[in-house]
């Protein structure tokens, strides 16, 4: 399988990279540092910077499958939406619907995960009042892509998504927030977050959803 991963030198994009490569998949590693990109058999990296749609299609061309683990400044996390819908574009550019050509799984956000029925996180009052505009940002990008004519997945991490452990030991949800009772928090290492991809990307469950992960 061909997969396209933006974002490849962040910290969950790394860990998407590595795990596709290590289940013996062609990945195809972009960001706006590529020269960064650790050396890797099956990896070709590629400078881009998600502002044009044409360019994007090119990079994309011929692909089984577009990760997006990009992330939008701090200080305008509403770049999000346009990145998210550029990739779109692009996808159709190429050929793709929702039966046909790349599918593009977006590395999404909890905040629009349901902690009681009718309320979701961020609007639970838990979050603190900073995280809120990436929260809204991709909320707005998960309206956007649940609208779109393409095969799409968007995967919304625990609450606390962090570089950690690879446990390979994990709960799957669809729109609720995983909770671990045990440790009192709703949590995921990026790691085991990445098996989950490579899993979804090989044996597709979640097409055109979005689904959830947590211990």
């Amino acid at each position: 399988m061909k997969v396209v991963v933006y974002g490849a030198t962040g910290k969950s994009g790394s860990r998407i990279v590595t795990e596709l490569v290590s289940r013996g998949h062609q990945v195809v590693a972009v960001s706006r540092t590529a020269a960064s990109q650790p050396a890797q058999p099956n990896v070709t990296a590629v400078n881009d910077d998600l502002s044009d749609v044409n360019k994007i299609a090119a990079i994309i061309q011929g692909a089984d499958a577009v990760v997006n683990a990009s992330a939008p400044p701090f200080d305008d996390t509403d770049k999000a939406i346009g990145v998210n819908q550029r990739l779109t574009q692009a996808v159709q550019q190429v050929g793709g619907t929702a039966s046909t050509g790349p599918r593009l799984l977006i590395v999404g956000g909890a905040g629009s995960l349901f902690v009681a029925p009718g309320v979701t996180l961020r609007d639970s009052g838990h979050l603190p009042p900073e995280w809120l505009p990436i929260v809204d940002s991709h909320i707005q990008v998960l309206n956007n892509i649940r609208n779109s004519s393409i095969n799409w997945t968007y995967f919304s991490p625990a609450a606390f998504f962090e570089p950690g452990q690879r446990t390979g030991t994990f709960r799957l949800g669809k729109d609720d927030l995983i909770f671990d009772t045990a440790a009192n928090k709703s949590h995921i290492s990026m790691d085991d977050y990445a098996i989950a991809v490579a899993d979804e990307l090989e044996t597709p469950k979640h097409q055109k959803q979005r689904f959830t992960i947590g211990y």
